[in-house]
């Protein structure tokens, strides 16, 4: 099959040809119109939905901009403005006519004549719509989307002098490979000890997210906000008790492999003790992996990697580049974190990060260029709500291009050993995740049945549960106060919450897919492709059937993956 970067820009047929929005009164005629069509048979219909994803796909790129611009420069006050203006003024406004027009989809006579094969997953998504709306959380909902904002203003603040330089912590996180054993302690305690500045103001900024939610789930006929979020996030094919068994299979599968790693690096180094900032180290005489020097330097390096392994996908960063659609290096003032964020109408996304020059960064970037290929793939689609697929085949896009693309990282490394010491970190990492992410999620599980919790007794829950999920081979004794904020670093839990089990659930996709990629690269890249051109026109499981994927999370597949995983770490280790 034949694919393209090449795409273009949706064309406005609706909307004036170069509509800009400036306010409410400019945007809601086009809401009462369609609103006020007459739909007289199936064809006015199809056209009524065209009409209503132009629109859709123009509101949700100008709300993305407005975030991207402010995550590249959180000391800007305009571009917290106007992404301010946005949620408070014109996504309050557009709430009741979404769902006067959710009600007018499924309410029409034709509606019951669209082919049910290429609709069902829509409309199931729009009854959900319907059935969570309520008027009195709208301007909750536009409260919690400026206050979720928050912690990337508080965040991106956080900086730290080592040897009389100023760092972002993210730039900082470089001298924790250093050989030198007292300059990596020396930095991360300055590192948890910003953090320790502001915990304050990172417990208040959740707590008052926490109250509005759980506002918001009451407010819906939920009794908590995970039920609540679980039916908005469309998780219409798992439940919390998968969520609890999954938990369940990283203490029983994962945690064991995980002790061998930490165990293999403490001897490596040379340590009676292994250290939180020892686990990133190599031996003395050994440099620290550098596979790019700037932005620049990892956009191109990732292209050449990309070009070897499938030239569609480096087409993909081309067009990206071409359009500016990268701020890839972290800089004082810029939100942490990193993501891709899908443009509805420009259909090239926009990848943001904060690359230091380290490992980590060449991971986060291929990860976020396998979200990258997942928007070009989609944007072909009909309609604006087709391209909205589930989180967790989104995550299996991004995390099966990190395996698929090691055999050719030669882009970043001029010789063997860095190369086999890049592919053995990424392994590890592939292990090492899972814990994290059974932590945070079963914490969050956690929060929101205990919506009314004091500081102490959330501080108590996390330090628990982070303890159920540790490695005996790490040494913590010291670094209590540090430990009790840890869940301050994740982002997911302010911005997107409930968002994170989608990682573990895709990680195992991503290495289904990867053994399917060692025994047929040319079919897994197939599958793989097949799957995220798709959207979200099928089911979850129907998607990562496409995939040549099973949708399971049971403690066996969990113990068959890692067992997998794990006997290729070795194969690297005895090379």
């Amino acid at each position: 099959m034949l694919r393209t970067a090449d795409i273009q820009k949706l064309p406005h047929h609706f909307l004036p040809k170069d509509f800009v929005l400036t306010d409410w009164d400019s945007l809601e005629p086009y809401f009462k119109a369609l609103l006020e069509r007459e739909i007289t048979q199936k064809q006015d219909l199809e056209q009524w939905m065209q009409d209503l994803s132009e629109l859709e796909a123009f509101i949700s790129e100008d709300a993305c901009w407005r975030q991207i611009k402010m995550t590249c420069d959180t000391t800007d006050a305009s571009l917290e403005a106007a992404f301010t203006f946005f949620c408070m003024e014109i996504q309050p406004k557009i709430q009741p006519y979404a769902d006067s027009l959710n009600k007018k989809l499924i309410q029409c006579s034709f509606t019951a004549e669209l082919d049910e094969k290429e609709y069902y997953t829509y409309l199931r998504s729009v009854k959900k719509s319907i059935e969570l709306f309520r008027a009195e959380n709208i301007p909750l909902q536009a409260e919690l989307s400026v206050l979720q904002q928050q912690y990337g203003t508080i965040a991106g603040k956080m900086t730290i002098t080592v040897d009389d330089k100023e760092y972002t912590l993210q730039q900082a996180a470089q001298f924790l490979e250093s050989e030198d054993r007292s300059k990596r302690e020396s930095v991360y305690m300055k590192i948890q000890e910003r953090r320790l500045q502001d915990q304050q103001a990172m417990h208040d900024l959740f707590t008052s997210l926490i109250e509005k939610r759980h506002q918001v789930a009451l407010n819906a006929g939920f009794q908590n906000y995970r039920d609540y979020k679980f039916v908005e996030l469309g998780r219409f094919d798992y439940s919390k008790e998968d969520c609890y068994q999954f938990h369940e299979a990283v203490k029983l599968h994962v945690l064991p492999i995980i002790d061998k790693i930490y165990a293999r690096k403490k001897q490596k180094l040379g340590l009676d003790t292994l250290k939180p900032w020892d686990t990133e180290a190599e031996p003395a005489g050994t440099s620290p992996l550098r596979p790019f020097t700037d932005g620049k330097d990892l956009y191109e390096k990732t292209v050449t990697c990309f070009e070897q392994l499938n030239p569609f996908f480096a087409d993909c960063l081309k067009k990206m580049n071409d359009l500016k659609h990268f701020d890839l290096e972290s800089r004082k003032g810029k939100a942490p974190g990193g993501y891709n964020c899908p443009l509805a109408e420009s259909g090239a996304p926009f990848i943001f990060m904060n690359a230091a020059g380290q490992m980590s960064d060449v991971t986060t970037m291929v990860h976020e260029g396998g979200h990258a290929v997942h928007s070009f793939l989609a944007h072909p689609l009909a309609l604006s709500a087709f391209k909205e697929y589930p989180m967790e085949i989104a995550e299996v896009a991004s995390m099966a291009m990190e395996l698929f693309t090691m055999n050719h990282w030669q882009s970043f490394f001029d010789n063997a050993a860095d190369l086999q010491r890049a592919k053995e970190h990424q392994l590890e990492r592939t292990i090492t995740i899972f814990p994290w992410i059974a932590i945070i999620d079963k914490f969050q599980h956690w929060i929101y049945e205990h919506p009314a919790h004091t500081i102490q007794e959330r501080t108590d829950a996390w330090v628990s549960i982070a303890k159920e999920f540790s490695t005996h081979s790490i040494d913590y004794s010291g670094l209590d106060d540090f430990r009790a904020i840890g869940w301050q670093r994740q982002l997911h839990l302010f911005e997107v919450p409930f968002y994170y089990i989608e990682y573990g659930i895709a990680q195992l996709g991503a290495i289904g897919m990867w053994m399917q990629y060692q025994k047929n690269p040319t079919q897994a890249l197939e599958n793989y492709m097949n799957a995220l051109s798709l959207g979200g026109t099928k089911t979850l499981p129907e998607l990562y059937t496409t995939a040549g994927l099973s949708f399971n999370f049971s403690p066996d597949y969990v113990k068959t993956l890692m067992e997998f995983t794990n006997e290729e770490l070795e194969k690297l280790y005895c090379i």
